[in-house]
């Protein structure tokens, strides 16, 4: 082997392989990377392993694979999709245990994966605190079940970190629970049969009412359905055979055509029976049909608010609004637009840069056989220069897996200035993030029309009715989503300059919406910034609705997020007093101030010092 080779590279290139056999896919790409570990459609993203190849890299790496690997092997996503509950604490819990479902058919099948994947577990568990918690109210639920479920499918003890968090549900999952969880070991093979086991443990421990509908209830009363109209059927074509042998019998000169009239009518006169049979058992008398079940409310935050119609609402990615072509032309046109601003905000995305890099990288291993020569031993070295342990390595201390939302008000106030200035700071604070290992995620969000679009055209023709709810068509728009690379996605910004796209501001369903997509994301941090300019503002709307309609739904929706404190919520109002709606914003009465002001909310978040934080975060007012 070259002495420039990377040692690793034998142990990852073997590992690679392995992985593949255990997943059973020779077509899977697995990659090592700083990004967390996960999978992508046929790309696998394993933990770095670095030249000095540590124990806790190579067990890491190891217990990872082994873990993706199986649930390559063992998990269907279109069953998955199938019975995934609608709620959030009720969608934890199922994908928890579906993850220890697949770990478990990999400990049952291929005894080697269950120390590895114990390694992983102990670590994720210890990175994220949990053999600090001493408290049920601290530990997070949904893990405790997907432990237990691991612990009593396998028979195998926990690693501490996760076994304490377990200890600390086990008497309450017991309880509610305990007589269904003793079936775990026969429903591991069949993964639909575990969804729906996992769909009732759920229910058992109180969160029923976040799983939706049953999934498999339409496909029963189908088939159903289909069975009686197969009796019925069959019964029909019984009774005309045996009456044609009858009238056979009876009449053996009667003419073909007689016979077939008389058939005919027979059948016919059956149906009309059959029918009336059915009308008038259809229903037990003195019971009412049963009622459909009310449709879900359009806004977790506010049941009572609604739209009128969404059929005509969009999500869309920024790349399908314009052609490859005209988005370079205007990324072009915005970064000429704001040449002269792009240095001042480099220079706040630096600071904050190494703001949070300082921060990863705040104390030092000493005794070291390589690294930086440690000046409190420089006498010894000089003394004897052969003497071992003499130097020291900077410790990185990782945050938690972060992401960061950007929600960016696309409406029409903002033209001009104020959307550049907002594009383009978003562009340098996702790449500065993206550095830091922080995933960012950039949405916008306006209308599909002026004045209603199609929603209110529809109203129109519907006679008006009174109080409709929201009356105009969403556009809710991907700049960039939290997994791509800021490379990929950089002309997607400048969709921002494209002429007509400013239009109406909904803020409500728009912050809803971004919190619903970072609940769906697995990292432990999550930020949503929003910069906006004004309180809600849709003419159509708010025409045939009271006053305070959508202001209402907005702070609703803050209230409900602010609550839940699984999402740090901050925002930066241009010209607007938002500080009236959010707990933690800041206003700026100049465009101008929207980096430095982003830069030093987003470094507060990252402070280590509680007090600093606390300084920033009770800011109200940029000076």
């Amino acid at each position: 082997m070259k002495k420039t080779d990377n040692p690793a590279d034998p142990f990852k290139k073997a590992l690679a392989e392995a992985t593949k056999v255990l997943a059973d896919d020779p077509e899977l790409t697995v990659n090592y990377s700083v990004d967390p570990s996960g999978l992508t459609g046929d790309t696998m993203r394993l933990p770095q392993v670095t030249r000095r190849m540590t124990a806790d890299e190579v067990l890491l790496a190891r217990g990872t694979a082994d873990a993706l690997a199986m649930q390559r092997k063992y998990h269907n996503d279109k069953i998955h999709a199938r019975y995934v509950p609608p709620g959030d604490m009720a969608r934890s819990i199922y994908e928890a245990m579906e993850t220890a479902r697949c770990e478990a058919m990999g400990a049952r099948d291929m005894p080697g994966t269950a120390g590895n994947i114990d390694a992983k577990i102990q670590t994720d568990a210890k990175r994220l605190g949990y053999d600090q918690i001493t408290q049920a109210a601290d530990a997070p639920l949904h893990m405790a079940a997907g432990y237990m479920v691991r612990h009593l499918a396998t028979g195998r003890a926990l690693p501490p970190a996760a076994a304490n968090v377990m200890e600390l549900w086990r008497g309450f999952i017991e309880d509610q629970a305990g007589g269904t969880l003793e079936d775990v070991k026969e429903k591991l093979s069949d993964q639909a049969e575990f969804a729906r086991f996992a769909r009732q443990i759920i229910e058992e421990l109180g969160y029923g009412d976040q799983l939706g509908d049953d999934p498999d209830q339409p496909d029963e009363d189908q088939q159903d359905e289909a069975q009686e109209d197969a009796e019925e059927q069959e019964d029909q074509e019984s009774g005309q055979d045996d009456q044609d042998d009858q009238d056979a019998e009876a009449d053996p000169e009667q003419s073909q055509d007689e016979t077939q009239d008389s058939s005919e009518a027979q059948v016919t006169m059956d149906d009309m029976a059959d029918e009336q049979m059915s009308d008038e058992t259809e229903l037990p008398e003195g019971e009412a049909p049963l009622e459909p079940p009310p449709p879900a409310p359009l806004s977790d935050a506010d049941p009572n608010y609604g739209a009128y119609i969404t059929d005509f609402d969009e999500e869309i990615a920024a790349e399908e609004l314009a052609e490859p072509a005209e988005l370079e032309r205007l990324r072009a046109y915005l970064d000429q637009q704001l040449e002269p601003l792009k240095g001042a905000v480099s220079r706040l995305a630096n600071k904050l840069q190494r703001r949070l890099q300082a921060q990863q990288n705040r104390s030092w291993l000493f005794d070291m056989e390589e690294g930086i020569l440690d000046a409190g031993r420089l006498a010894r070295v000089v003394a004897n220069p052969t003497t071992p342990l003499s130097f020291k390595v900077e410790k990185d201390t990782e945050f938690k897996d972060t992401v960061v939302t950007l929600l960016l008000d696309n409406s029409g106030s903002m033209r001009g200035r104020p959307i550049s200035i907002a594009a383009i700071c978003a562009d340098v604070l996702a790449r500065t993030l993206e550095r830091c290992d922080v995933k960012v995620e950039v949405l916008g969000f306006t209308t599909r029309a002026w004045k209603g679009g199609q929603s209110r055209e529809k109203w129109l023709a519907d006679g008006r009715p009174q109080l409709p709810g929201r009356l105009n068509d969403l556009r809710h728009i991907v700049y960039k989503r939290a997994d791509a690379p800021m490379r990929r996605t950089r002309t997607n910004l400048g969709l921002m300059m494209k002429e007509g796209l400013l239009k109406e501001n909904i803020d409500g369903e728009a912050l809803e919406w971004a919190h619903r997509r970072m609940m769906a994301r697995h990292e432990q941090r999550k930020i949503l910034m929003v910069i906006s300019d004004g309180a809600p503002v849709d003419d159509s709307t708010l025409s045939v609705n009271p006053a305070n309609y959508l202001e209402k739904h907005l702070r609703d929706v803050i209230s409900m997020i602010e609550k839940k404190k699984i999402v740090e919520l901050i925002a930066i109002g241009i010209g607007h007093d938002v500080t009236r709606y959010y707990q933690h914003a800041v206003t700026i009465t100049d465009v101008e101030q929207l980096a430095g002001a982003m830069t030093e909310q987003l470094a507060a978040l990252f402070d280590q010092d509680p007090r600093a934080r606390a300084r920033m975060m009770g800011i109200k007012k940029a000076s």
